[in-house]
Protein backbone atom coordinates (compact mmCIF):
# COMPACT_ATOMS: atom_id res chain seq x y z
CA UNK A 1 0.00 0.00 0.00
CA UNK A 2 2.66 2.87 1.15
CA UNK A 3 4.53 1.68 -2.74
CA UNK A 4 1.14 2.26 -4.17
CA UNK A 5 0.82 5.61 -2.09
CA UNK A 6 4.09 6.92 -3.21
CA UNK A 7 3.63 6.18 -6.95
CA UNK A 8 0.62 7.85 -6.85
CA UNK A 9 2.07 11.11 -5.37
CA UNK A 10 4.79 11.16 -7.58
CA UNK A 11 4.95 14.64 -8.53
CA UNK A 12 4.03 16.08 -5.06
CA UNK A 13 7.24 14.05 -3.37
CA UNK A 14 9.41 14.52 -6.41
CA UNK A 15 10.10 11.04 -6.57
CA UNK A 16 10.51 9.09 -9.98
CA UNK A 17 7.72 6.30 -9.74
CA UNK A 18 9.88 3.60 -10.67
CA UNK A 19 11.77 3.92 -7.71
CA UNK A 20 9.10 2.71 -5.47
CA UNK A 21 7.70 -0.13 -8.33
CA UNK A 22 11.29 -1.34 -8.17
CA UNK A 23 11.64 -1.28 -4.16
CA UNK A 24 8.02 -3.01 -4.25
CA UNK A 25 8.63 -6.17 -6.15
CA UNK A 26 12.23 -6.82 -4.55
CA UNK A 27 10.72 -6.35 -0.90
CA UNK A 28 7.53 -8.03 -1.74
CA UNK A 29 9.03 -11.26 -3.35
CA UNK A 30 11.75 -11.13 -0.15
CA UNK A 31 9.48 -11.53 2.55
CA UNK A 32 7.54 -14.12 -0.02
CA UNK A 33 10.64 -16.14 0.10
CA UNK A 34 11.76 -15.69 3.63
CA UNK A 35 8.37 -16.93 4.60
CA UNK A 36 7.42 -19.57 2.57
CA UNK A 37 10.70 -21.16 3.68
CA UNK A 38 10.30 -20.71 7.32
CA UNK A 39 6.50 -22.53 6.12
CA UNK A 40 4.53 -18.86 7.44
CA UNK A 41 3.05 -18.75 3.61
CA UNK A 42 1.97 -21.37 0.99
CA UNK A 43 1.89 -20.34 -3.02
CA UNK A 44 -0.10 -21.20 -5.51
CA UNK A 45 1.08 -21.21 -9.19
CA UNK A 46 -1.43 -20.78 -12.43
CA UNK A 47 -2.19 -23.62 -12.95
CA UNK A 48 -3.91 -23.68 -8.95
CA UNK A 49 -1.15 -26.15 -8.35
CA UNK A 50 -0.11 -25.02 -4.19
CA UNK A 51 3.15 -25.62 -2.53
CA UNK A 52 4.41 -24.84 1.11
CA UNK A 53 7.58 -25.82 2.61
CA UNK A 54 6.63 -28.32 5.21
CA UNK A 55 3.88 -29.86 2.34
CA UNK A 56 6.02 -33.22 1.02
CA UNK A 57 9.69 -32.96 -0.21
CA UNK A 58 11.23 -29.56 1.11
CA UNK A 59 13.15 -29.27 -1.97
CA UNK A 60 10.21 -30.27 -4.57
CA UNK A 61 8.22 -27.51 -2.66
CA UNK A 62 10.99 -24.42 -3.11
CA UNK A 63 11.65 -25.89 -6.77
CA UNK A 64 7.95 -25.23 -7.28
CA UNK A 65 8.54 -21.41 -5.58
CA UNK A 66 10.93 -20.59 -7.86
CA UNK A 67 9.20 -21.94 -10.77
CA UNK A 68 6.32 -19.26 -10.11
CA UNK A 69 8.56 -16.95 -9.90
CA UNK A 70 10.34 -17.82 -13.02
CA UNK A 71 6.20 -17.84 -14.85
CA UNK A 72 6.11 -14.34 -13.77
CA UNK A 73 8.92 -12.54 -14.96
CA UNK A 74 8.72 -14.82 -18.05
CA UNK A 75 5.50 -13.01 -18.49
CA UNK A 76 6.73 -9.92 -17.55
CA UNK A 77 9.66 -9.85 -20.09
CA UNK A 78 7.20 -10.94 -22.90
CA UNK A 79 5.52 -6.95 -22.44
CA UNK A 80 8.72 -5.27 -21.69
CA UNK A 81 10.54 -6.76 -24.62
CA UNK A 82 7.17 -5.77 -26.95
CA UNK A 83 7.38 -2.30 -25.26
CA UNK A 84 10.90 -1.97 -26.27
CA UNK A 85 10.57 -3.15 -29.60
CA UNK A 86 7.69 -0.74 -30.26
CA UNK A 87 9.46 2.43 -28.33
CA UNK A 88 12.38 1.60 -30.87
CA UNK A 89 10.35 2.09 -34.43
CA UNK A 90 8.31 5.45 -33.09
CA UNK A 91 11.96 6.80 -31.90
CA UNK A 92 13.35 5.55 -35.84
CA UNK A 93 10.39 7.61 -36.95
CA UNK A 94 10.91 10.29 -35.11
CA UNK A 95 14.92 10.52 -35.58
CA UNK A 96 13.90 10.81 -39.60
CA UNK A 97 11.46 13.60 -38.89
CA UNK A 98 8.50 11.08 -40.04
CA UNK A 99 5.95 13.22 -37.78
CA UNK A 100 6.71 16.14 -39.59
CA UNK A 101 4.54 14.64 -42.76
CA UNK A 102 1.71 14.91 -39.90
CA UNK A 103 2.01 18.68 -40.29
CA UNK A 104 1.12 18.93 -43.87
CA UNK A 105 -2.58 17.37 -42.77
CA UNK A 106 -3.14 20.63 -40.77
CA UNK A 107 -4.35 23.57 -43.18
CA UNK A 108 -7.46 24.66 -41.42
CA UNK A 109 -7.24 28.46 -39.62
CA UNK A 110 -10.88 27.91 -37.75
CA UNK A 111 -10.43 26.41 -34.05
CA UNK A 112 -12.90 24.16 -34.20
CA UNK A 113 -11.70 22.54 -37.08
CA UNK A 114 -8.70 22.54 -35.54
CA UNK A 115 -9.87 20.67 -32.75
CA UNK A 116 -11.28 17.97 -34.18
CA UNK A 117 -8.70 17.58 -36.92
CA UNK A 118 -6.24 17.30 -34.08
CA UNK A 119 -8.62 15.09 -32.34
CA UNK A 120 -8.96 12.70 -35.12
CA UNK A 121 -5.57 12.67 -35.89
CA UNK A 122 -5.00 11.30 -32.11
CA UNK A 123 -8.20 9.05 -32.27
CA UNK A 124 -6.30 7.04 -34.94
CA UNK A 125 -2.50 7.30 -34.01
CA UNK A 126 -2.78 6.56 -30.97
CA UNK A 127 -3.99 3.23 -31.88
CA UNK A 128 -1.07 2.20 -33.70
CA UNK A 129 1.94 3.91 -31.91
CA UNK A 130 0.57 3.82 -28.36
CA UNK A 131 -1.66 7.09 -26.81
CA UNK A 132 1.82 8.41 -25.41
CA UNK A 133 3.67 8.89 -28.15
CA UNK A 134 0.68 10.34 -30.24
CA UNK A 135 0.10 12.59 -27.30
CA UNK A 136 3.95 14.22 -27.56
CA UNK A 137 3.91 13.85 -31.16
CA UNK A 138 0.32 16.42 -31.65
CA UNK A 139 1.53 18.62 -28.36
CA UNK A 140 4.71 19.11 -30.90
CA UNK A 141 2.97 19.69 -33.75
CA UNK A 142 0.07 22.21 -31.72
CA UNK A 143 3.36 24.16 -30.14
CA UNK A 144 4.20 24.81 -34.26
CA UNK A 145 0.74 25.87 -35.34
CA UNK A 146 -1.03 27.77 -31.87
CA UNK A 147 0.74 30.45 -30.73
CA UNK A 148 -1.31 31.48 -27.41
CA UNK A 149 -0.02 29.32 -24.51
CA UNK A 150 -3.95 29.94 -23.14
CA UNK A 151 -5.52 28.58 -25.75
CA UNK A 152 -2.89 25.74 -26.48
CA UNK A 153 -3.52 24.24 -23.35
CA UNK A 154 -7.39 23.36 -24.01
CA UNK A 155 -6.64 21.86 -27.17
CA UNK A 156 -3.15 19.70 -25.82
CA UNK A 157 -6.29 18.73 -22.52
CA UNK A 158 -8.61 17.36 -24.96
CA UNK A 159 -5.36 15.46 -27.47
CA UNK A 160 -5.20 13.77 -23.45
CA UNK A 161 -8.96 12.26 -23.57
CA UNK A 162 -8.57 11.63 -27.59
CA UNK A 163 -5.48 9.98 -27.14
CA UNK A 164 -6.74 7.74 -24.28
CA UNK A 165 -9.97 6.62 -26.24
CA UNK A 166 -7.96 5.55 -29.52
CA UNK A 167 -5.63 3.73 -27.31
CA UNK A 168 -8.08 1.78 -25.80
CA UNK A 169 -9.48 -0.28 -29.02
CA UNK A 170 -6.20 -1.48 -30.23
CA UNK A 171 -3.98 -3.97 -28.74
CA UNK A 172 -1.14 -1.87 -29.15
CA UNK A 173 -2.82 1.53 -27.87
CA UNK A 174 -1.85 1.22 -24.35
CA UNK A 175 -0.08 -0.49 -22.29
CA UNK A 176 -3.01 -2.26 -20.53
CA UNK A 177 -4.89 -3.21 -23.54
CA UNK A 178 -1.12 -5.11 -25.04
CA UNK A 179 -1.31 -6.59 -21.12
CA UNK A 180 -4.27 -8.12 -21.60
CA UNK A 181 -3.53 -9.10 -25.58
CA UNK A 182 -0.10 -10.76 -24.58
CA UNK A 183 -2.03 -12.27 -21.26
CA UNK A 184 -4.40 -14.05 -23.90
CA UNK A 185 -7.01 -12.62 -22.06
CA UNK A 186 -8.25 -10.71 -25.23
CA UNK A 187 -7.99 -11.15 -29.23
CA UNK A 188 -7.33 -7.96 -31.35
CA UNK A 189 -10.13 -8.53 -33.16
CA UNK A 190 -12.44 -9.33 -30.21
CA UNK A 191 -10.90 -6.00 -28.88
CA UNK A 192 -12.07 -3.76 -31.48
CA UNK A 193 -15.12 -5.17 -32.05
CA UNK A 194 -15.91 -4.63 -28.69
CA UNK A 195 -14.38 -1.59 -27.49
CA UNK A 196 -14.31 0.35 -30.61
CA UNK A 197 -17.70 1.89 -30.63
CA UNK A 198 -17.43 2.82 -26.56
CA UNK A 199 -14.64 4.31 -27.73
CA UNK A 200 -15.90 6.86 -30.32
CA UNK A 201 -18.48 7.66 -27.91
CA UNK A 202 -15.98 8.60 -25.22
CA UNK A 203 -14.11 10.36 -27.98
CA UNK A 204 -17.10 12.34 -29.84
CA UNK A 205 -19.37 13.28 -26.54
CA UNK A 206 -16.47 15.61 -25.18
CA UNK A 207 -15.58 17.33 -28.11
CA UNK A 208 -18.87 18.15 -29.31
CA UNK A 209 -19.53 19.57 -25.88
CA UNK A 210 -15.89 21.55 -26.51
CA UNK A 211 -16.79 22.77 -30.00
CA UNK A 212 -19.59 24.70 -28.80
CA UNK A 213 -17.67 26.33 -26.06
CA UNK A 214 -16.33 29.68 -26.25
CA UNK A 215 -12.47 28.89 -26.52
CA UNK A 216 -12.70 27.41 -29.65
CA UNK A 217 -14.60 30.30 -31.69
CA UNK A 218 -12.98 31.93 -34.40
CA UNK A 219 -10.14 31.73 -35.81
CA UNK A 220 -6.41 30.67 -34.58
CA UNK A 221 -3.41 32.17 -35.26
CA UNK A 222 -0.79 30.20 -36.72
CA UNK A 223 2.87 30.55 -36.40
CA UNK A 224 3.56 31.34 -40.38
CA UNK A 225 6.33 29.07 -42.10
CA UNK A 226 8.03 29.22 -44.93
CA UNK A 227 8.89 26.82 -47.40
CA UNK A 228 12.43 26.41 -46.92
CA UNK A 229 11.59 26.17 -43.04
CA UNK A 230 9.37 23.37 -43.79
CA UNK A 231 11.26 21.88 -46.47
CA UNK A 232 14.43 22.19 -43.85
CA UNK A 233 11.83 20.05 -41.09
CA UNK A 234 11.66 17.42 -42.82
CA UNK A 235 13.86 14.88 -44.58
CA UNK A 236 14.33 12.63 -47.85
CA UNK A 237 13.60 9.86 -45.20
CA UNK A 238 10.58 11.37 -43.83
CA UNK A 239 7.83 9.49 -45.46
CA UNK A 240 9.42 5.95 -46.04
CA UNK A 241 10.19 6.11 -42.35
CA UNK A 242 6.59 7.28 -41.46
CA UNK A 243 4.69 4.66 -43.06
CA UNK A 244 7.00 1.82 -42.92
CA UNK A 245 7.26 2.44 -39.46
CA UNK A 246 3.57 2.63 -38.80
CA UNK A 247 3.01 -0.06 -41.39
CA UNK A 248 5.75 -2.40 -39.15
CA UNK A 249 3.51 -2.09 -35.83
CA UNK A 250 0.02 -2.82 -37.53
CA UNK A 251 1.63 -5.96 -38.95
CA UNK A 252 2.62 -7.12 -35.51
CA UNK A 253 -1.19 -8.32 -34.61
CA UNK A 254 -1.23 -9.99 -38.05
CA UNK A 255 1.73 -12.16 -37.18
CA UNK A 256 0.55 -13.25 -34.30
CA UNK A 257 -2.75 -14.51 -35.91
CA UNK A 258 -0.96 -15.91 -38.93
CA UNK A 259 1.57 -17.86 -36.61
CA UNK A 260 -0.16 -18.53 -33.76
CA UNK A 261 3.61 -17.44 -31.42
CA UNK A 262 3.32 -14.29 -29.14
CA UNK A 263 3.21 -10.56 -30.18
CA UNK A 264 7.01 -9.96 -29.22
CA UNK A 265 8.24 -12.31 -31.49
CA UNK A 266 6.49 -10.23 -34.46
CA UNK A 267 7.35 -6.60 -32.94
CA UNK A 268 10.86 -7.99 -32.93
CA UNK A 269 10.39 -9.38 -36.67
CA UNK A 270 9.10 -5.63 -37.41
CA UNK A 271 11.59 -3.91 -35.51
CA UNK A 272 14.33 -5.79 -37.51
CA UNK A 273 12.91 -4.51 -40.95
CA UNK A 274 12.59 -1.10 -39.69
CA UNK A 275 16.13 -1.22 -38.64
CA UNK A 276 17.47 -2.84 -41.66
CA UNK A 277 15.63 -0.40 -43.86
CA UNK A 278 17.08 2.49 -41.54
CA UNK A 279 20.94 1.29 -41.99
CA UNK A 280 20.74 1.75 -46.13
CA UNK A 281 18.27 4.81 -46.28
CA UNK A 282 19.68 8.31 -47.28
CA UNK A 283 18.00 10.97 -44.64
CA UNK A 284 19.84 14.13 -46.77
CA UNK A 285 21.29 15.00 -50.00
CA UNK A 286 24.60 14.65 -50.00
CA UNK A 287 24.71 11.95 -47.15
CA UNK A 288 27.73 10.95 -45.65
CA UNK A 289 28.77 8.17 -43.16
CA UNK A 290 30.39 10.72 -40.44
CA UNK A 291 26.46 11.65 -40.13
CA UNK A 292 25.00 8.32 -40.21
CA UNK A 293 25.05 8.11 -36.03
CA UNK A 294 22.23 10.55 -35.97
CA UNK A 295 19.54 8.55 -37.83
CA UNK A 296 20.82 5.11 -36.75
CA UNK A 297 18.88 2.63 -34.12
CA UNK A 298 21.46 2.95 -31.61
CA UNK A 299 20.73 6.91 -31.19
CA UNK A 300 16.65 5.32 -30.87
CA UNK A 301 17.60 3.64 -28.37
CA UNK A 302 19.16 5.77 -26.48
CA UNK A 303 16.31 8.12 -26.27
CA UNK A 304 13.81 5.15 -24.98
CA UNK A 305 12.85 5.96 -21.66
CA UNK A 306 14.11 2.86 -20.02
CA UNK A 307 12.88 3.68 -16.17
CA UNK A 308 8.96 3.36 -18.28
CA UNK A 309 10.75 -0.19 -18.51
CA UNK A 310 11.95 -1.11 -15.06
CA UNK A 311 8.77 0.84 -13.85
CA UNK A 312 6.91 -1.81 -16.03
CA UNK A 313 9.10 -4.58 -14.57
CA UNK A 314 8.49 -3.73 -10.82
CA UNK A 315 5.07 -3.46 -11.05
CA UNK A 316 4.17 -6.65 -12.64
CA UNK A 317 6.30 -8.35 -10.32
CA UNK A 318 5.10 -6.89 -7.57
CA UNK A 319 1.33 -7.82 -8.65
CA UNK A 320 2.56 -11.39 -9.69
CA UNK A 321 3.49 -11.62 -5.98
CA UNK A 322 0.07 -10.54 -4.52
CA UNK A 323 -1.53 -13.20 -7.11
CA UNK A 324 1.13 -15.91 -5.94
CA UNK A 325 0.33 -15.79 -1.91
CA UNK A 326 -2.67 -17.70 -0.44
CA UNK A 327 -4.98 -15.81 1.16
CA UNK A 328 -7.67 -18.16 2.01
CA UNK A 329 -10.01 -20.67 -0.25
CA UNK A 330 -12.82 -20.45 -2.42
CA UNK A 331 -15.15 -23.61 -2.28
CA UNK A 332 -12.32 -25.66 -0.71
CA UNK A 333 -9.96 -24.95 -3.16
CA UNK A 334 -6.44 -22.33 -2.31
CA UNK A 335 -6.23 -19.21 -4.28
CA UNK A 336 -3.91 -16.17 -3.94
CA UNK A 337 -4.75 -12.83 -2.66
CA UNK A 338 -5.92 -11.16 -5.62
CA UNK A 339 -8.50 -13.97 -6.88
CA UNK A 340 -9.66 -13.80 -3.20
CA UNK A 341 -10.12 -10.30 -3.36
CA UNK A 342 -11.87 -10.09 -6.41
CA UNK A 343 -14.22 -12.49 -4.77
CA UNK A 344 -15.01 -10.46 -2.17
CA UNK A 345 -15.89 -7.52 -3.90
CA UNK A 346 -17.77 -9.60 -6.10
CA UNK A 347 -19.85 -10.56 -2.99
CA UNK A 348 -20.01 -6.83 -1.67
CA UNK A 349 -21.15 -5.50 -5.74
CA UNK A 350 -22.85 -8.01 -7.51
CA UNK A 351 -23.03 -5.80 -10.64
CA UNK A 352 -19.85 -6.52 -12.18
CA UNK A 353 -20.63 -3.73 -14.71
CA UNK A 354 -20.30 -1.64 -11.66
CA UNK A 355 -17.16 -2.88 -10.09
CA UNK A 356 -15.46 -2.46 -13.66
CA UNK A 357 -17.07 1.05 -13.73
CA UNK A 358 -15.72 1.72 -10.38
CA UNK A 359 -12.00 0.50 -11.67
CA UNK A 360 -11.88 2.25 -14.16
CA UNK A 361 -12.71 5.83 -12.26
CA UNK A 362 -9.85 4.55 -9.77
CA UNK A 363 -7.08 4.51 -12.75
CA UNK A 364 -7.56 8.29 -12.66
CA UNK A 365 -6.01 8.21 -8.75
CA UNK A 366 -3.84 5.39 -9.15
CA UNK A 367 -2.05 4.29 -12.16
CA UNK A 368 -3.89 2.12 -14.46
CA UNK A 369 -0.83 -0.04 -15.32
CA UNK A 370 -0.85 -2.01 -11.48
CA UNK A 371 -4.77 -1.96 -11.30
CA UNK A 372 -4.73 -4.17 -15.01
CA UNK A 373 -2.59 -6.08 -14.08
CA UNK A 374 -4.44 -7.14 -10.70
CA UNK A 375 -7.49 -7.54 -12.29
CA UNK A 376 -5.40 -10.54 -14.86
CA UNK A 377 -4.87 -11.91 -11.12
CA UNK A 378 -8.56 -11.25 -9.85
CA UNK A 379 -10.38 -12.83 -12.73
CA UNK A 380 -10.52 -16.34 -14.45
CA UNK A 381 -13.12 -15.39 -17.03
CA UNK A 382 -12.38 -17.21 -20.54
CA UNK A 383 -10.35 -15.48 -23.65
CA UNK A 384 -12.89 -12.26 -24.86
CA UNK A 385 -15.27 -12.50 -22.44
CA UNK A 386 -16.81 -9.16 -22.21
CA UNK A 387 -15.53 -8.26 -18.75
CA UNK A 388 -11.72 -8.13 -19.92
CA UNK A 389 -12.93 -5.39 -22.88
CA UNK A 390 -14.99 -3.63 -20.17
CA UNK A 391 -11.46 -2.98 -18.50
CA UNK A 392 -9.76 -2.42 -21.36
CA UNK A 393 -11.91 0.23 -21.73
CA UNK A 394 -12.69 1.42 -18.44
CA UNK A 395 -8.81 1.65 -17.20
CA UNK A 396 -7.93 3.03 -20.48
CA UNK A 397 -10.37 5.95 -20.25
CA UNK A 398 -10.81 6.85 -16.53
CA UNK A 399 -7.73 8.02 -16.45
CA UNK A 400 -8.57 10.75 -18.66
CA UNK A 401 -10.26 12.38 -15.78
CA UNK A 402 -7.65 13.99 -14.08
CA UNK A 403 -4.37 15.00 -15.33
CA UNK A 404 -2.04 12.67 -13.58
CA UNK A 405 -4.55 9.78 -14.29
CA UNK A 406 -2.45 8.35 -17.77
CA UNK A 407 0.69 8.79 -19.00
CA UNK A 408 -0.60 11.14 -21.73
CA UNK A 409 -1.57 13.21 -18.93
CA UNK A 410 1.17 13.31 -17.74
CA UNK A 411 3.26 14.15 -20.81
CA UNK A 412 0.99 16.75 -21.43
CA UNK A 413 1.09 18.15 -18.27
CA UNK A 414 4.71 17.90 -18.11
CA UNK A 415 5.37 19.82 -21.85
CA UNK A 416 2.70 22.81 -21.57
CA UNK A 417 2.66 22.95 -17.73
CA UNK A 418 -1.19 22.69 -17.54
CA UNK A 419 -1.98 22.94 -13.81
CA UNK A 420 -3.67 19.84 -11.77
CA UNK A 421 -6.76 22.67 -10.94
CA UNK A 422 -7.62 23.79 -14.13
CA UNK A 423 -7.28 20.26 -15.56
CA UNK A 424 -9.97 18.98 -12.98
CA UNK A 425 -11.90 22.60 -13.22
CA UNK A 426 -11.95 22.84 -17.07
CA UNK A 427 -11.33 19.30 -18.46
CA UNK A 428 -12.62 16.60 -15.83
CA UNK A 429 -16.26 17.32 -16.57
CA UNK A 430 -15.60 16.76 -20.05
CA UNK A 431 -13.60 13.41 -19.94
CA UNK A 432 -16.36 12.49 -17.43
CA UNK A 433 -19.31 12.95 -19.98
CA UNK A 434 -17.36 11.01 -22.48
CA UNK A 435 -16.40 8.13 -19.83
CA UNK A 436 -19.63 7.89 -18.85
CA UNK A 437 -21.27 7.75 -22.55
CA UNK A 438 -18.73 5.15 -23.38
CA UNK A 439 -19.75 3.36 -20.98
CA UNK A 440 -23.12 3.00 -21.52
CA UNK A 441 -22.66 2.34 -25.17
CA UNK A 442 -20.55 -0.87 -23.95
CA UNK A 443 -23.56 -1.86 -21.60
CA UNK A 444 -26.11 -1.38 -23.99
CA UNK A 445 -24.22 -3.16 -26.78
CA UNK A 446 -23.75 -5.79 -24.65
CA UNK A 447 -27.73 -6.90 -23.59
CA UNK A 448 -28.51 -6.57 -27.24
CA UNK A 449 -26.01 -9.49 -27.67
CA UNK A 450 -27.21 -10.82 -24.30
CA UNK A 451 -23.58 -12.08 -23.39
Amino acid sequence: MVGYLAITLEHPIKLDKTVPALLMAVLMWALLSVGFQNGWFTVVNDLGQTFNINSGNPEEQLHGFHGILVHHLSKTAEILIFLIGAMTIVELIDLHRGFEVLKGMVTTHSKVKLLWVVGIIGFVLSAIIDNLTATIVLITLLRKLVQKREERIWYASLIIIATNTGGAWSPIGDVTTTMLWIANKVTAAGLIEWVIFPAIACFLVPFLIASKMKVFKGNVEFQEISKDEEKQEKLLSSKTMLYLGLGAIVFVPIFKVATHLPPYLGMMLSLAVVWLVSEYIHPEENFDESRKHLYSAHKALSRIEFSSILFFLGILLAVGALETLVFGDINGQLVGTLRYGAESLSNAIPSMEIVVFLLGLLSAVIDNVPLVAASLGMYTYEIDHWIWHFIAYSAGNGGSLLIIGSAAGVAAMGMEKIDFIWYLKKITWLAFAGFAAGAIVFIVTKSILAV
